[in-house]
């Protein structure tokens, strides 16, 4: 959604200049980086370096449930949301880490003129569920495992099943795979499990319009990313029942709708 949000705001003090990878202008820049990236679950850093620019990382799903944390988070300008962390998208609260004092005093009158200010009982609501997950955090259920230790299960097992799902579709879509890696939080090695599955038809299939007319499954295709019509996001967040359908529903996919 950069870019379309970049255009709506019309303004005169920048524009949207495409892929990172590809950009190669001597001027001031501004690179956003997501990590893990959505659609696709990767690991990203700054690919542009050089002098003049600027950095905001979107860490929305650098949380344990997601991806290893391997690294503290030390980037000049982070942000965060309430959705993703903790699942409460209706409370509709971000935040933002800043180091340096004058742009956090930008991004606050940015909010102010354009909300009117944030919510008290969203930012009541969100301070009190961030400190009960962090009591758990330090005093853990009898089960042994915290709010965190839960997601990333729940979140192994759905990618698990998706996985088998996929092993079985004859080669109709694939699933991008993840190395494992040393985890700072859970202090042991794991897996990445996305928020979204990041799904490749075999080649000549639109895979977000195979979804759509073969199983009744609604996603959002690659062209929306950037990237060809033989990928779409598939939510691996929806209640267990709507996620036990759609594994019911993706098994069934056979690929014989041309979906181009």
């Amino acid at each position: 959604s950069y870019p379309e949000e970049t255009k709506f705001l019309r303004s005169e003090l920048y524009k949207w200049a495409g892929d990172a990878n590809c950009y190669d202008r001597d001027e001031p820049y501004i690179e956003v980086v997501t990590s893990p990236n959505n659609p696709d679950g990767s690991i990203r850093g700054t690919v542009v370096n050089r002098e003049g620019g600027k950095a905001i990382h979107d860490l929305a799903y650098y949380w344990p449930q997601y991806a290893p944390i391997t690294s503290k988070a030390d980037h000049d300008a982070m942000l965060f949301t309430f959705s993703k962390a903790t699942g409460h998208a209706g409370t509709r609260i971000g935040w933002a880490i800043v180091k340096d004092k004058v742009i956090a005093a930008k991004m606050v009158k940015f909010i102010e003129v354009s909300s009117i200010g944030v919510s008290r009982e969203a930012q009541l609501r969100a301070a009190k569920v961030l400190g009960v997950i962090a009591d758990d955090c330090l005093n853990p259920d009898l089960k042994g495992e915290n709010f965190f230790e839960y997601g990333r299960r729940l979140m192994s097992e759905r990618w698990g099943k998706l996985r088998e799902v996929g092993m079985k579709s004859n080669g109709v879509f694939s699933l991008p795979k993840y190395p494992r890696d040393y985890c700072k939080f859970t202090c042991e090695y794991t897996d990445s499990n996305p928020a979204f599955a990041w799904l490749k038809s075999k080649e000549g299939l639109n895979c977000e319009n195979l979804l759509r007319d073969e199983s009744k499954i609604i996603t959002r295709g690659g062209p929306s990313f950037g990237v060809d019509s033989t990928y779409t996001r598939v939510s691996m967040l929806s209640r267990d029942v709507e996620f036990e359908l759609l594994l019911e529903r993706l098994a069934a996919v056979k690929g014989t709708v041309n979906g181009n």
